[in-house]
């Protein structure tokens, strides 16, 4: 039976097909690794997520975490389902899938490590979430830590003994992090190995995994302020550092100390993602006083003030998990809805309607093979554009050339704000889509369906919402390196253009794909002459009014790109099953590829024009409505 989780045959034709990923192997890093074995860890993902995450994926948000009062501060209780799923995976060495084999990891590539994610975030991400917050923890550790940090804190979280959250937000700042407060007051006690300690002191808000009980102690990365002589901290982004705050203190042997004084003031009550923790914590409040006194001990990471940028190595990787987390929740919600519609026998066709007949199954109407397409045409979209970013990461790390690499982190740069925004919206409409499938019994809580889209819906909003990454995208990315970042996009698609138009050697796909090519190299001619346009208006209050529009366009012409480089390889394959003979499933396969294709071009890439015109007109309606017309 069909797997309701992911399709395994679309990860295959993404990772093999398109992004052909065995050829990877013949760089040194992955000179170990074969498709065999990407295929044995996709296996065990899948085996995993389907036994031992997806089961308690209703339970654990029906009967979401608590906190209780413990003896000194609030605790907090988790389903036990959650812990045996999270000491399974990371049992099965997935912890440290991506990492170096002296760390005990698999070596595996970025974009085969982000394939095995989307099998457990799709079964559950409310457990999920403890995991990959763990695995960013780590990352950003290993590249700013220094080797006795990396040494007390990331092995233990690479065999999942530890698990770890980043603290950035507090309740006054939100996304304004410039605002934060929380500050740390040099400690003139030295830590270990003569380490440098610091006494924090502050809030912080929407700390996912901040407090449970599923492993031995809980990293915290936090941002604060150091304050100078005379006890003032630097205004803004510039004054912030990075700290390691551990729920409990680590002995120099490995083993757990006192409790630090970093506590649950209360959970958030989320809509969905109930299965992760959403914490309020105190930092320094007083319930307890690591060595004897008050302020939660931190280790600075890294030099003073360089927080942010620090943090940013874990933000980024969290932005490409965002964009994969809300992929993957729109795609099994697709697949459940494609299940119900095949198995749903209501009505007859409007040209033959009698009762005498039997019903026909839904998915034999229109409307309703429209609705399946287009969540067909998102998810796989959706997830080829996060699967091309994490191949990007592959290629910032270990391409031949330093020409190859600083193309990768160009398009990389570029891409981010994308691939964490576009599938958090048209995912999650595809999870509206999938409700609208099963008709009333997707608005029940007895089918799966309402509740991924509860799931999703928080996507559009951490991380950045759409409206900051629109900024960062129009206000930033396109205009750093004097467009380079752009320049280099844009290069990618002509490539893209011109295989598509081949007619030479029977490398020409079709004629119909030789128009979808002419179709986005218009929209990108037209993406960049708005652009120009923007940039004109003189007045960057003007440029960035309608960014999150700006950014919903380019997100379509992106996705129009990665559909129709997924076109050309399934139109060639699908010439090749008729050389060979071969049809039924593989074909079927490929023509649904091609359609998909079709439908994204003739339905949603036109949808950018409309845009694209409000943009170039410099409208100022939002920009001109005042706080007291409303």
């Amino acid at each position: 039976m069909q797997s309701k989780i992911m399709s395994r045959r679309d990860i295959d034709f993404l990772l093999y097909e398109w992004l052909d990923v065995e050829a990877l192997n013949r760089r040194p890093r992955f000179q170990d690794h074969s498709r065999e074995t990407f295929n044995a860890a996709i296996d065990t993902a899948e085996q995993i997520a389907t036994d031992l995450f997806a089961p308690h994926n209703k339970k654990s948000d029906q009967e979401e975490p608590h906190a209780v009062p413990g003896e000194r501060c609030l605790e907090v209780k988790v389903i036990p389902e959650v812990k045996v799923a999270l000491d399974a995976f990371c049992a099965a060495g997935l912890m440290a899938a991506g990492q170096d084999f002296e760390l005990g990891g698999m070596q595996l590539p970025c974009t085969v490590e982000k394939a095995l994610s989307c099998y457990f975030t799709a079964a559950n991400v409310g457990t999920t979430s403890y995991l990959f917050l763990t695995i960013g923890n780590a990352n950003t550790l290993l590249k700013t830590g220094t080797p006795e940090q990396v040494r007390r804190y990331v092995a233990p979280m690479f065999e999942g003994r530890y698990f770890g959250t980043m603290c950035l937000s507090e309740p006054q700042a939100g996304s304004s992090l410039s605002d934060i407060s929380t500050r740390a007051e040099p400690d003139p006690v030295a830590g270990l190995e003569g380490e440098r300690q610091y006494r924090l002191s502050g809030n912080k808000m929407w700390i996912s995994a901040g407090e449970h009980d599923l492993a031995g102690n809980i990293v915290h990365l936090v941002l604060a302020k150091i304050p100078g002589p005379d006890g003032k901290t630097i205004p803004g982004v510039k004054g912030i550092s990075l700290f390691i705050v551990p729920k409990f203190l680590v002995n120099e042997d490995g083993t757990l100390g006192e409790r630090n004084d970093v506590v649950l003031a209360g959970l958030n009550h989320k809509m969905g993602n109930r299965g992760t923790t959403n914490c309020l914590l105190n930092f320094g409040e007083g319930k307890f006083k690591p060595q004897g006194k008050a302020g939660a001990v931190g280790y600075l990471v890294g030099q003073p003030h360089q927080g942010l940028s620090n943090m940013f190595h874990m933000m980024n990787e969290a932005r490409i998990g965002v964009g994969l987390g809300a992929v993957v929740l729109g795609y099994t919600g697709y697949l459940h809805a494609l299940d119900y519609a095949r198995n749903r026998p209501q009505g007859r066709h409007p040209a033959n309607k009698d009762p005498a007949r039997p019903q026909l199954s839904i998915i034999e109407h229109t409307d309703v093979r429209r609705m399946l397409l287009a969540q067909k045409a998102y998810v796989e979209g959706g997830l080829g554009l996060v699967l091309y970013s994490a191949s990007l990461v592959d290629e910032q790390r270990t391409a031949e050339t330093p020409e190859a690499r600083e193309r990768a982190t160009r398009l990389l740069e570029f891409l981010t704000p994308i691939t964490k925004s576009w599938p958090s919206q048209w995912c999650l409409e595809a999870n509206s889509l999938a409700i609208q499938v099963h008709g009333g019994y997707g608005y029940t809580r007895e089918y799966n369906v309402e509740q991924f889209y509860r799931d999703n819906r928080l996507n559009a909003i951490h991380e950045g919402t759409h409206g900051i990454h629109g900024l960062d995208l129009l206000g930033r990315k396109v205009s750093m390196q004097e467009g380079a970042l752009f320049k280099a996009f844009a290069a990618e698609v002509r490539e893209t253009v011109e295989a598509a138009s081949l007619a030479d050697a029977g490398a020409a796909v079709s004629p119909q794909l030789r128009e979808y090519g002419d179709a986005l190299a218009a929209a990108l001619r037209r993406v960049q002459h708005v652009t120009q346009a923007l940039y004109g208006a003189g007045d960057m209050n003007k440029t960035l009014a309608n960014a999150s529009a700006y950014l919903e366009a380019v997100g379509h012409v992106v996705v129009a790109w990665i559909w129709l480089e997924q076109a050309i390889v399934a139109a060639r394959a699908l010439r090749a099953c008729g050389e060979t003979g071969a049809a039924g499933e593989q074909a079927d396969f490929y023509h649904g590829k091609l359609q998909a294709c079709r439908y994204f071009f003739r339905w949603e890439l036109p949808k950018v024009e409309q845009q694209l015109a409000l943009l170039e007109s410099i409208d100022t309606t939002t920009l001109d409505m005042q706080d007291a017309w409303f």
